[in-house]
């Protein structure tokens, strides 16, 4: 699954459920703007940079970062990619990270040259498998603890989300939130066709999309692109809109 894309995403909607992570208010996120950074000069982007909206000496910048897999280089080349920041913005003086794992086998051995990192209060490491039910009370966290459930229990988790949105959410914010928890589902059931994952989670305005109806007059064969789950995302990414 491509979580990366998803995690850019949710963070970039909604940026409280980054603050919540680390254990602080999501009305922080007011103060933040939410970037993807790429450190001159080098190949290493960083996954995402909360960066003040108001100029602050004391107000740390924060760097996220999402591992799914096994990185044995990973914490050398997120701290790395961290110093190097720092060192090309100067006006950063404090800073902050969070560390998203899926769970505890994933994470490097190798932490010895990082412990006392690590071991501050500057790095949170969040490790996915920790998120009981009880995330679920939360729309934010709800969807992080979405991204690694199980088939079976996903579909259920994502129609209560969904309704909770509907329930608690403006039109606007409702959207966000419907939408990244479409993208979840549809990446978890590569194994079936665009339209059977648009009807188990009741999409059947999808159909009647604007964007969904132009594709077929277009002349793009059922059968062909459209069985491919890929495009069901990018559509989705695109923001379609019932007619």
């Amino acid at each position: 699954m491509k979580t990366d894309s998803i995690f850019y995403r949710l963070f970039l909607e909604m940026p409280g459920v980054y603050f919540q992570l680390i254990g602080e208010s999501p009305t922080l996120a007011n103060s933040y703007k939410f970037q993807s950074v790429e450190i001159k000069q080098t190949a290493f982007r960083l996954d995402g940079v909360l960066v003040p909206n108001t100029e602050s000496p004391t107000t740390p910048i924060h760097f996220g970062e999402v591992q799914m897999q096994k990185d044995e280089a990973f914490y050398r080349r997120f701290f790395g990619e961290i110093f190097l920041y720092l060192r090309q913005y100067e006006e950063s003086k404090y800073w902050q990270a969070l560390v998203v794992f899926r769970n505890r086998d994933i994470e490097t051995k190798d932490t010895q040259p990082y412990q006392a990192l690590l071991n501050s209060s500057n790095v949170t490491r969040v490790y996915l498998e920790d998120l009981g039910d009880e995330a679920y009370e939360n729309l934010g966290l709800g969807i992080v603890k979405l991204i690694v459930e199980d088939e079976a229990k996903a579909v259920q988790q994502a129609k209560m989300l969904s309704a909770k949105a509907t329930a608690e959410l403006d039109e606007t914010e409702r959207q966000k939130v419907l939408e990244l928890v479409k993208t979840i589902i549809l990446y978890k059931f590569q194994d079936l066709e665009p339209e059977e994952v648009i009807e188990m989670l009741g999409m059947e305005d999808f159909k009647k999309s604007r964007l969904y109806q132009g594709i077929k007059r277009e002349g793009i064969e059922e059968g062909t692109l459209l069985t491919k789950l890929e495009m069901v995302p990018l559509l989705l990414e695109a923001g379609y809109r019932n007619s």
